[in-house]
């Protein structure tokens, strides 16, 4: 139901103002980050990232630059997000981003846009970069590299963008962001002449662990800071995964070691063989200081002591009746629910009996008309049926009565045609049958001629056998 909210809240927002939060993921032609460059020293960007999974993000809101990133598609996280301090918000909400272009840079969407609202629009959603579901179930959050909180409240909705997060753990997630949050307005800030001459870098190392087999766990977190103003320095914090009190201070050089061969962060390494050792180490005693747990600018740590104590004695009596107010808030808010509850049910149970009369009644009447208006309808049908059946059983005696008429009348007509036409069947066929005659007559007289002929051939081939068999040889001439 939250959710459900939160996605209608978020719609509707985007519906007021259109230009809500955009980001561009930047074309290999492209300089750098194009317009993102402003967040980095001389507007020259860190070097060394060239795999060609290193994907170039420009997170843009109202069509206006907030910060870069350079995300990986292969580990499915951040590797850095760039960023200026504008202000810390008061108040936060959380509306999770995806960009589109990275997993379907052929799309329509050229900005970044609520996951629930994509539908079906992107093809290969979550090929390249974390989704939510990627998260749910998993122990971890979405821990974000550029804390909103370091963002003036307007903008801090264009951080809340899954390329801007990594997996960390809900007590590695609080620490981080406090202590960036520390650092940053406690020691860098108060330490560089001109604000918008501080430069931040926010980065992770991605390790062979992974969340659901897909997006890495980073195995450290870092924040690379640079002040160019003309008393430039700069300044390198880590912190482990696995200790989330820790925050180790180092140089940038130092730093650029623990990430890929070949990196550079800032430009010149913002002045870092130039700095004073003073400007370095005062911003390293306030880092310090944060780091073991003291307040900054207190000028009176009895006072803060006693003063905790006192409030420590305090919650101890306190508490006991805290906890019996918040039950019996808790009991009168679950007796207030059950009331309505049972309201509820009650008048969910009358309404729908009456309802359910309603509509039996209402289906009674339906069933009841709709009977009555198909017996009205087959009246016309049935009278125009039995009508033609009668003009069709007419129709039937007249075509009988002829057909018996015709057969009665053929006879003798057929009888007397047959005797008429006997005289010239029987002349016609006289001359047919005396042709036939003679051509027998004929026949029978050449046959008789051919026999006797052949006789006389057999009887004359007889005699030259016989003579040619007793007669002797010599005599033959003769």
């Amino acid at each position: 139901e939250w959710t459900m909210k939160t996605s209608i809240v978020f719609l509707l927002f985007i519906s007021v103002f259109p230009g809500f939060s955009q980001g561009r993921v930047v074309r290999e032609d492209e300089t750098g980050f194009a317009e993102c460059n402003v967040f980095f020293p001389g507007q020259v960007p860190p070097e060394g990232f060239t795999e060609p999974f290193h994907v170039k993000i420009c997170q843009q809101y109202n069509k206006e630059p907030r910060f870069a990133t350079l995300y990986s598609t292969k580990d499915k996280i951040p590797l850095y997000s760039a960023f200026k301090f504008t202000k810390p918000a008061q108040s936060e909400e959380e509306n999770w981003l995806v960009e589109p272009q990275i997993d379907d840079p052929d799309n329509d969407l050229h900005e970044m846009v609520h996951e629930a609202d994509i539908g079906g629009t992107v093809a290969n959603l979550g090929a390249n970069q974390a989704l939510t579901s990627d998260y749910v179930g998993s122990g971890y959050e979405r821990g974000l590299l550029n804390p909103s909180l370091l963002n003036e409240e307007d903008f801090q909705v264009a951080t809340y963008t899954l390329t801007n997060a990594v997996p960390l753990s809900p007590a590695l997630s609080k620490s981080w962001h406090r202590d960036v949050g520390k650092v940053v307005e406690q020691a860098l800030i108060p330490h560089c002449s001109k604000m918008d001459h501080l430069y931040l870098l926010a980065g992770a190392v991605p390790s062979s662990v992974q969340v659901k087999g897909k997006v890495s766990v980073p195995e450290s977190l870092w924040l690379a800071a640079c002040c160019d103003a003309p008393e430039g320095w700069s300044l390198g914090l880590v912190k482990k995964i696995n200790d989330e009190n820790s925050l180790a201070d180092l140089t940038v050089r130092e730093l650029e070691k623990q990430l890929l061969p070949g990196v550079h962060l800032f430009k010149g390494n913002c002045g870092e063989d130039k700095q004073g050792q003073e400007k370095r180490e005062a911003v390293l005693q306030v880092v310090r200081q944060i780091r073991s747990g003291e307040q900054v600018g207190t000028s009176n740590n009895q006072e803060t002591k006693e003063s905790g104590w006192v409030r420590r004695v305090a919650g101890i009596i306190a508490t006991p009746f805290i906890k019996i107010l918040e039950l019996l808030i808790y009991i009168f808010v679950e007796l207030v629910k059950f009331v309505f509850y049972f309201l509820w049910l009650v008048v969910k149970r009358v309404v729908g009996t009456i309802l359910g009369g309603v509509c039996s009644l209402w289906n009674g009447m339906v069933s009841y008309l709709k009977a009555i208006s198909m017996v009205l309808i087959s009246i016309p049908y049935d009278v125009g049926r039995v009508i033609i059946n009668i003009i069709l059983g007419f129709l039937q005696i007249v075509q009988d009565v002829l057909s018996l008429t015709y057969r009665i009348l053929s006879i003798p007509v057929g009888f007397v045609l047959h005797l008429a036409a006997f005289p010239y069947h029987s002349i016609c066929a006289i001359p047919s049958v005396l042709k036939d005659v003679a051509s027998g007559i004929g026949g029978t007289f050449s046959l008789v001629i051919d026999a006797t002929a052949a006789v006389l051939h057999g009887f004359y081939y007889l005699a030259a056998h016989i003579v040619r068999r007793f007669v002797p040889k010599g005599s033959s001439d003769d």
